[in-house]
């Protein structure tokens, strides 16, 4: 496993443009969210529920959650809702609006989202394998029958990136062009998938898109795409609202830190003794906030505007 040095880089002021996309639209909503959070009582809706808040990372996003959210709802004695945001933008703003209790976000938008208001303290990080650590690849695809083999063939390529606030499907990929001189807004052709299967999908047809980036786990349910290089990036975080009652907070640390797959079996939840919850879902790992330092460390050499306050 490798994580890439990330040097400041000739660029940077460039790549900040790019991601500048949801800062002023997360400010604006900063303060009015905060005053109807706090109506609540520190909850999203109301004592009785949990709003679970993710990012749209591939169409599979509900049915993968559904387990650990049942589980939720059993430990908590509180009715979860699924909440899925439109795009990654969408689910910082309603972080910051305080309209999310519990979510599951990238490490880039847990460090915006908080950068901006957003009152959010992290528990844990999935992993999906026996013996794992947080982490997870950021990797370059081609197609298939492609003869592009280094980031310098990017150049001059239609480009497809998940979404400017992903951590792996943008924030990662776009260092890495840059450290190989080639600038992620004017050196190619940038398209936004969405989600990270969409662009699994489009660099595999190899016409909307050319070349790409996405997450490993999606990128291995492809025969259409192959790697030709990774980045490990830091393990998405399991989050909780710091607006919650103290009782509430600690049910979740308690029942969110440190569990295994086992766990929520015993726990009475059928839907997660399955081969789909499986693939995704084998234990969490304590995570904290300091562990997104690196994130911020790109955010200060960058200067990116969607990092600051």
């Amino acid at each position: 496993m490798k994580l890439r040095a990330l040097p400041v880089l000739a660029g940077a002021a460039i790549l900040a443009l790019g991601l500048s996309a949801c800062s002023g639209a997360a400010e604006a909503t900063g303060n009015s969210g905060a005053a109807e959070s706090s109506s609540a009582g520190g909850f999203a809706v109301d004592e009785n529920t949990l709003v679970f808040g993710v990012v749209p990372d591939s169409v599979d996003t509900e049915t993968n959650y559904q387990p650990l959210m049942d589980y939720i709802a059993e430990i908590s004695g509180k009715t979860v809702e699924y909440h899925e945001s439109t795009d990654y933008a969408a689910l910082i703003e309603a972080a910051v609006a305080g309209k999310v209790d519990v979510a599951s976000f990238s490490g880039f938008t847990y460090v915006t989202a908080t950068n901006n208001g957003a009152k959010l303290t992290p528990i844990s990080s999935i992993v999906t394998e026996e013996g794992q650590e947080p982490g997870y690849y950021s990797q370059a695809i081609v197609p298939v029958d492609s003869d592009i083999d280094s980031y310098e063939d990017f150049a001059g390529k239609k480009v497809c990136f998940v979404d400017p606030s992903s951590t792996s499907g943008y924030l990662f990929p776009s260092y890495n062009l840059l450290e190989a001189g080639i600038d992620p807004t004017t050196d190619i052709t940038p398209v936004f998938a969405g989600k990270h299967d969409v662009s699994v999908q489009k660099v595999g047809e190899g016409v909307e898109c050319e070349v790409g980036f996405a997450e490993d786990s999606e990128v291995e349910k492809s025969d259409a795409v192959k790697v030709i290089d990774e980045t490990m990036v830091p393990g998405a975080p399991l989050v909780y609202s710091s607006t919650l009652p103290d009782d509430v907070s600690k049910t979740l640390i308690d029942g969110l830190a440190e569990i295994t797959i086992d766990d929520i079996i015993a726990a009475g939840i059928d839907g997660a003794d399955t081969d789909s919850f499986r693939s995704v879902f084998y234990a969490t790992k304590p995570v904290d906030d300091a562990y997104y330092d690196l994130i911020r460390d790109i955010c200060e050499e960058t200067e990116a505007e969607q990092c600051k306050a």
